[in-house]
């Protein structure tokens, strides 16, 4: 398979297209590659902005990608603080400001953005989302001893977020409209070990609890509940989802639904460009129709099959989509979806904080949810990929090794 890309442009300076440069040089394409950022500051690592960043653990110099000379070192014309407001397909160009830029192969990183919320003051000071680097920056400002953090939303982040700011000496409430938290991304066993894990630690956890407004002089210092409740606070967090930043993706002309629609080598609608990361819907491999997994390795894939095909290089085989949290001293290793499953294994005792919950369909493993569980999560993942039967008497017993489940 060869390489016919000369000039390549990645529109997308985060985790995804900062790889997608790096592996290109790695697989050899010797082109020219322009990368373009609308953050001030090169290529990063996001997961730790909730975790190690809040906790004064990491900055923006130890989460770089790559050391600061690899860029120009490469040839690689890394452009900041920069926005990429049109494609023209047809010329194979796009436009930063007012000057565009040729290419032969354009890779479209643009991640996704902090959903909004619409209610009565959402635009007052201290009411912050986490996507990016000054996110992080703006709410450790707000965390601290005695300092409230009200987490709007019990997804990954905000649980994170939380158990940050409980590490920093301060206090969390975690409010969520749902019955439960991670309601849309976690089994209800798992769900329930961690509002559990989470009061047990000091941070009060609200569930079936809508916000309807914010309130403050100037910064938010309440959020206001349906039933009148007011939970007091210093800062709030709004993490109650992502959208996908499609825009310039749909103002080309690309196929989009909820996403950037790509095929199994991250191809768009149009063979000269790819996308990759949070902004994608790629193909569900054995799990069927198409998903929107935003994850690092889900990303990480992504780039891999982006800048193999550009570079000219056989495709990487398919890998099965999988997933981390860390959480005070809790790791959640996800693997696989727990889409068409029809039954569910619990491995292991919550009360001791190491579990494991596998989803079935029939005696195949489609998805495993481990806490503090690594044997169970790279067995899991394993048997995901391979759909390897499995006992569901052993599966359910910890005394029998994962090497022995096996139908």
């Amino acid at each position: 398979m060869e390489s016919h890309a000369k000039r390549v442009v990645i529109i997308g300076a985060g985790h995804a297209g900062g790889s997608v440069a790096g592996l290109l040089r790695q697989y050899g394409f010797d082109g020219p590659i322009t990368l373009i950022g609308d953050e001030p500051i090169p290529p990063y690592q996001r997961p730790p902005l909730s975790k190690a960043w809040l906790k004064g653990e990491a900055d923006a110099d130890s989460l770089q990608l790559k050391d600061p000379a690899w860029w120009a070192d490469n040839g690689c014309d890394l452009r900041l603080g920069q926005t990429v407001t049109a494609i023209d397909r047809e010329a194979k160009t796009v436009t930063v400001g007012g000057k565009t830029i040729p290419y032969d192969a354009l890779v479209l990183a643009t991640g996704s953005r902090a959903r909004a919320l619409a209610i009565p003051g959402a635009g007052l000071d201290g009411v912050l989302s986490l996507r990016t680097a000054a996110d992080a920056e703006h709410l450790k400002a707000h965390l601290g001893p005695g300092k409230r953090l009200a987490v709007i939303g019990g997804g990954y982040v905000g649980l994170e977020a939380a158990a940050s700011a409980m590490a920093l000496g301060g206090a969390a409430t975690i409010i969520e409209r749902e019955p439960r938290v991670l309601a849309r991304v976690a089994s209800a066993p798992v769900s329930a070990f961690y509002q559990v894990a989470h009061a047990r630690r000091g941070v009060e956890v609200l569930t079936s609890a809508s916000v309807t407004a914010l309130e403050g002089d100037g910064a938010v210092s309440a959020v206001v509940l349906a039933d009148g409740r007011r939970i007091a606070c210093d800062v709030a967090l709004v993490g109650v989802g992502a959208v996908a930043n499609t825009e310039l993706a749909e103002s080309a002309g690309l196929d989009c639904r909820d996403g950037v629609l790509v095929d199994a080598a991250a191809r768009t609608s149009d063979p000269a460009i790819w996308a990759v990361g949070d902004v994608t819907r790629r193909p569900g491999g054995v799990f069927g129709g198409d998903i929107r997994f935003e994850s690092v390795p889900n990303a990480l894939e992504q780039a891999k099959q982006a800048a193999s095909a550009i570079a000219g290089r056989d495709q990487p085989p398919p890998e099965v989509p999988w997933f981390w949290s860390d959480q005070y001293d809790l790791k959640l290793q996800m693997a696989g979806l727990a889409i068409d499953s029809d039954r569910q294994i619990l491995r292991g005792d919550p009360d001791d904080e190491r579990f494991a919950v596998f989803h079935l369909r029939g005696d195949v493993i489609r998805c495993v949810e481990a806490v503090n569980a690594p044997p169970e999560f790279m067995a899991g993942r394993l048997m995901i990929g391979k759909q390897t039967p499995v006992d569901p008497a052993k599966l359910a017993d910890p005394d029998v090794g994962m090497k022995e489940v096996g139908a």
